[in-house]
């Protein structure tokens, strides 16, 4: 019996997470590994992997090419843009999000590790803890992901060497140490050979912890670690028009998603930024009426005041109300080809609200390989500087290590609504 055959059948909530590394410490074998031995491929598809490792001369399946599916990537061998992929175990669903090693693709791999919960950094064991290495463990502790999983593959290449692994896994602390990374675990693996990734495997006998698989079945999922303050954008009021119902003329719901928390019926609730308070006198999905509604959610809510409220407002618990600014201090990934202008006005998105916002200041532009501070005036493409933004409009924001939803924004540039860059508040 296989280790997947002899998971628990319970069900531990979405994970999505993310694998990143350096160029070709095989994070997309792995990733192909996990759906081959999860026995989640189609036939069809495992019919085209084989084809073209046939073409390549290899002798055995290419598994890296289940997520390599740019034709570009294919032909140059290496990952370009994130591509995403979905399984499932029994025990839980999984979305996996397979990140560019290469350093001129940052934005791709900020843009993947905003939504994980969990990171997996892959480690060559031949070429230890590299530049890239670091610099993936520092974007995806940047962006929040809580926690990060080491795992040194390419064991099979060095003889499934335990010194090895222990000289690695010291290196990668001592690096986690300066950055104040706290939860990180390690694993030692082989990805080709299948080796503790869902099957132990007999070559690595003296690692006593878990299998890769095993790990992300325990891993907790998002917003279950510790309580959230409910935080309800409003993307919609809806009042519907109905003369053969009269009824509906009163009807006014607020529609939106539960980005964090719970909210239930007699709740004393605060719109934002007015500050007009009132109390949840319904909660409904479609026809459905509620009790209660909790994060990720998509809902209708009705208060009982006639209050004034429009898309972009934000409802709270009244006990938990954030601050209303209109000036954040923020870490901004640029993603444009087009350099940031301080002389430009620009479009921030936060939740469902828009505000026309300039650049204050530049404090500074990190060098995410050596995290050494700079002094710039502007941003390039796939540069991480700390910035000042002043707001025409106010926003309603929690510091994103406390809400990553609310936390959040991006910036567009008006003549092109195009988006141009990613800020995290805080």
């Amino acid at each position: 019996m296989s280790a997947l055959e002899q998971l628990p059948e319970i069900d531990n909530g979405l994970l999505r997470f993310l694998t990143c590394g350096s160029v070709d410490d095989g994070k997309s074998t792995l990733i192909g590994r996990l759906l081959f031995d999860t026995k989640t491929i189609l036939a069809d598809t495992m019919n085209a992997i084989e084809k073209t490792s046939a073409k390549r001369g290899m002798t055995a399946v290419d598994l890296s090419l289940l997520t390599d599916g740019l034709q570009a990537e294919r032909e140059q061998g290496i990952t370009i843009d994130v591509a995403y992929r979905y399984f499932t175990t029994g025990t839980r669903k999984y979305i996996i999000a397979d990140a560019p090693g290469h350093e001129q693709y940052t934005r791709n791999m900020v843009t993947a590790a905003s939504t994980a919960n969990l990171a997996i950094i892959l480690i060559d064991a031949r070429k230890g803890v590299l530049t890239q290495t670091r610099r993936h463990s520092y974007l995806a502790s940047l962006v929040g992901i809580p926690h990060l999983l080491v795992a040194v593959n390419k064991m099979d290449l060095v003889d499934y060497d335990e010194a090895t692994f222990e000289r690695i896994k010291a290196d990668y602390l001592a690096f986690a140490a300066q950055l104040g990374i706290k939860d990180v675990r390690f694993i030692p693996i082989s990805a080709l050979a299948g080796d503790m990734i869902v099957d132990r495997g007999a070559r690595l006998d003296w690692y006593k912890g878990p299998t890769l698989l095993e790990i992300l079945e325990a891993a907790p999922a998002a917003h279950t670690e510790s309580a959230e303050n409910f935080r309800l954008p409003v993307q919609f009021v809806c009042r519907p028009h109905d003369s053969a119902n009269p009824a509906l003329h009163d009807y006014r719901g607020f529609m939106g998603r539960v980005e964090s928390g719970e909210i239930r019926v007699g709740d004393a609730v605060t719109v934002l930024p007015s500050g007009a308070a009132s109390k949840v006198k319904a909660i409904s999905i479609g026809t459905e009426q509620l009790e209660r509604a909790i994060h990720e959610q998509s809902i209708t809510l009705l208060l009982e005041d006639e209050i004034d409220i429009s898309r972009g407002d934000m409802i709270v618990k009244s006990a938990e109300a954030p601050a209303v600014v209109k000036q954040i201090d923020a870490t901004v990934c640029w993603l444009s080809e087009t350099p940031m202008s301080p002389a430009r006005t620009y479009l921030v998105r936060h939740t469902t609200r828009e505000a026309k916002a300039k650049i204050a200041k530049i404090d500074y532009r990190l060098d995410v390989n050596t995290l050494e501070r700079q002094s710039v005036t502007s941003l390039a493409m796939n540069d991480i500087a700390r910035l000042t933004l002043k707001l025409a409009q106010p926003i309603v924001a929690d510091r994103y290590a406390t809400n990553r939803a609310t936390g959040a924004f991006i910036i567009i540039d008006e003549s092109t609504n195009n988006t141009v860059g990613a800020g995290m508040i805080g």
